[in-house]
């Protein structure tokens, strides 16, 4: 049994919390330059030349890329040979995500009692944690900031399974299509297929995690990606929703098998800004 110290834990989430504000994935970068240069709209090719120096400047000066610094979402790959000593592993999170917000001047935008007095919590806790055990010794941690823009136009659908491949291409381009501006284009779309609501929800976010535009490795999925992505660089929204070729750089599709009477759809829009880092412990 390998331990890993809780203390650890928090210094590395601190430290992820900022990296993952300020620095923008390699990823991300060249995905942005690509659409760059497909853009024909020429107001689309200024708006993405700012979004690329804004990332310029957020490295160099070490400032958030965005005002919304989100919600922290973390993702856990847990070795089930692992053993976390010192503290609580969730606590050692929680703690982790108050000294990175605090330490990094990011903007705490966590409030209690969401539905009534709306309190801000003052350090972005409690951060929202999914965890799942894997074989090995290793705790791998993902830090993803989800901005309130692109999170609010999330959508989920229950559909028969008789609406089938089309009635997936359809719920997910209505959905872009509905969201417009809102989540700033140009996008990557998050898509969970299969399982329970719940577990559609979890799949489309987790896709995000994925380098931007790399094929799911099942090609009849891989396919679906393509054709999703055509039809909703076809709508014309574009970059900032100024208009244009490119209102998505990718879409990221995740299945999971479903029920012999469902087929649970969701749809998670990550903005431009997308920003997630990783380390293992």
């Amino acid at each position: 049994m390998r331990e890993i110290k809780a203390e650890e834990v928090t210094k590395t989430v601190a430290r992820l919390c900022q990296e993952a504000n300020f620095y923008l994935g390699e990823d991300v970068v060249e995905a942005l330059k690509n659409a760059r240069e497909a853009e024909e709209s020429a107001v689309g090719r200024e708006t993405l030349d700012r979004i690329l120096e804004n990332a310029q400047i957020a490295a160099r000066e070490g400032v958030p890329l965005c005002q919304d610094c989100g919600t922290t979402v973390v993702f856990l790959e847990l070795g089930q040979d692992a053993h976390v000593v010192g503290g609580d592993l969730y606590k050692a999170i929680e703690k982790g995500v108050s000294q990175g917000y605090n330490e990094g001047y990011l903007r705490k935008s966590m409030a209690r009692q969401p539905f009534s007095t709306r309190v801000n919590t003052r350090d972005n806790t409690p951060p929202v944690i999914h965890t799942e055990v894997v074989p090995g010794d290793r705790l791998k941690v993902w830090i993803v900031p989800k901005g309130g823009g692109s999170e609010n136009m999330s959508r989920i659908a229950m559909l028969t399974p008789a609406q089938s491949r089309q009635g997936i291409i359809d719920f997910v381009v209505k959905a872009v299509d509905e969201a417009g501006s809102n989540p700033c284009p140009p996008i990557i779309v998050g898509v969970g297929i299969g399982g329970t609501a719940e577990k559609a929800m979890l799949l489309a976010k987790k896709s995000l995690l994925r380098k931007v535009g790399e094929p799911n490795p099942d090609k009849e999925v891989a396919d679906l990606e393509n054709e999703l992505l055509i039809r909703i660089n076809a709508l014309g929204i574009g970059p900032q929703g100024f208009g244009g070729r490119i209102t998505a750089l990718a879409v990221h599709v995740e299945q999971f098998p479903a029920h012999i009477a469902s087929l649970p759809v969701a749809v998670n829009l990550q903005c431009h800004s997308a920003r997630h880092k990783e380390a293992v412990l």
